[in-house]
């Protein structure tokens, strides 16, 4: 766990305490989620390996996110979480020494599973889209499995560069889930 890079607050997210608050979209969200950790061996090194959850703030991605983590690494499968726009700050802030810019990027190209949590939050640089090309492209050419969480939009990946979205959605299909409506913000109702 400690690996992983996974924080001790997100540790504690799990399906057990995911409140589906019984909406529809939770509980298919939910259903998914524990479907894809139950096949996650038969699909892993297939072309479509991955999921993704996408939409609303504060509808519970990130949750199952890590609730897909701590499920894979109880069955002792190794997974690297990325914090999207910390990681590609860090990363950016490497570029002056290849060596460790290449060991950082391998970190999570090469990683068993990674989990790419708010993928494109914030203010896009083309040196996002360049790092973001290294790592999903070997991801994609690997067949290595991404979870990923993003309030971006299946068009808004495509926009943000179409090599990357739609290797990612390829890499996804059949396990992209989406959440819309701000009665999903806990945040907000809960």
């Amino acid at each position: 766990m400690i690996q992983s890079g996974i924080s001790q607050e997100f540790q504690t997210k799990c399906f057990e305490n995911f409140d589906t608050r019984n909406d529809s979209q939770l509980m298919n969200a939910k259903g998914k989620a524990v479907e894809y950790c139950r096949s996650f061996l038969d699909i892993e090194h297939t072309r479509n390996n991955s999921i993704m959850f996408y939409g609303q703030v504060g509808s519970g991605k990130t949750h199952l996110g890590t609730a897909i983590c701590s499920r894979l690494m109880s069955r002792n499968i190794a997974v690297t979480y990325m914090t999207y726009r910390n990681t590609v700050t860090k990363i950016k802030q490497r570029m002056t020494d290849e060596a460790d810019y290449n060991r950082e990027v391998s970190r999570y190209s090469g990683a068993r599973v990674l989990y790419i949590d708010d993928l494109l939050k914030g203010r896009i640089t083309e040196s996002d889209v360049n790092i973001m090309y290294e790592i999903v492209n070997y991801r994609y050419m690997n067949s290595l499995p991404v979870i990923i969480s993003t309030e971006k939009t299946l068009d808004e990946l495509l926009e943000f560069d179409e090599a990357i979205g739609s290797r990612l959605i390829e890499m996804c299909r059949g396990n992209i889930i989406q959440l819309q409506g701000k009665e999903l913000n806990y945040r907000l109702f809960s």
